[in-house]
């Protein structure tokens, strides 16, 4: 009878540690994919810091939206969330143009590159600071949006508006510490 006991014992063990091994491996595999999509955001925002420098004003700003819309594929990729192209341009699109200050400083930080030697530089540092803060932006709103479950038919737009600007600040720390990191 006692042995009967035990084995009804350990039979109601065996499925408690089965759920517990099972939640262990889903917050593994949480944190796996929040590791890799932070990454991708720090890797895709010095991708971007670096388009400052090409010295042709608008070419690098069809450069950084190239490079926004792959740290949004890749993103997407981490999360097994469906890539739509449109959808994602339209996304990033909207939130940005939802700055004013972003919307104008950035083709007017381009055109500065146009005037001879002073131009250069600071057209350049000043794309630079807000072409890559503005992708850490955008790639945190899609790391915290997929994190939640979400895909590309449920994105809040307004929400992620509401939410850009203190990211887009955290993005210039980011930004910046790394700069001074390079100094």
């Amino acid at each position: 009878m006692a042995t009967n006991d035990k084995a009804n014992a350990s039979d109601k063990e065996a499925p408690a540690a089965e759920t517990i091994q099972g939640e262990d491996e889903a917050l593994d595999l949480r944190f796996k994919r929040v590791d890799e999509a932070h990454t991708s955001v720090k890797n895709y925002t010095l991708a971007a810091m670096a388009v400052g420098l090409v010295p042709l004003p608008l070419v690098d700003m069809a450069a950084l939206s190239a490079i926004q819309l792959k740290l949004v594929h890749s993103i997407a990729n981490v999360y097994d969330v469906p890539f739509s192209k449109n959808i994602a341009k339209s996304i990033i699109g909207s939130v940005l143009g939802s700055s004013i200050a972003i919307t104008l400083s950035m083709p007017v930080a381009s055109f500065i590159k146009a005037i001879p030697l002073i131009g250069q530089s600071s057209g350049a540092v000043s794309t630079a600071l807000i072409g890559s803060a503005a992708t850490y932006a955008i790639g945190k709103i899609f790391v915290e949006h997929f994190e939640s479950g979400g895909n590309f038919l449920d994105f809040d737009e307004e929400k992620a508006k509401a939410h850009f600007k203190s990211l887009y600040e955290e993005g210039r720390a980011f930004v910046s510490s790394h700069k001074a990191a390079t100094s």
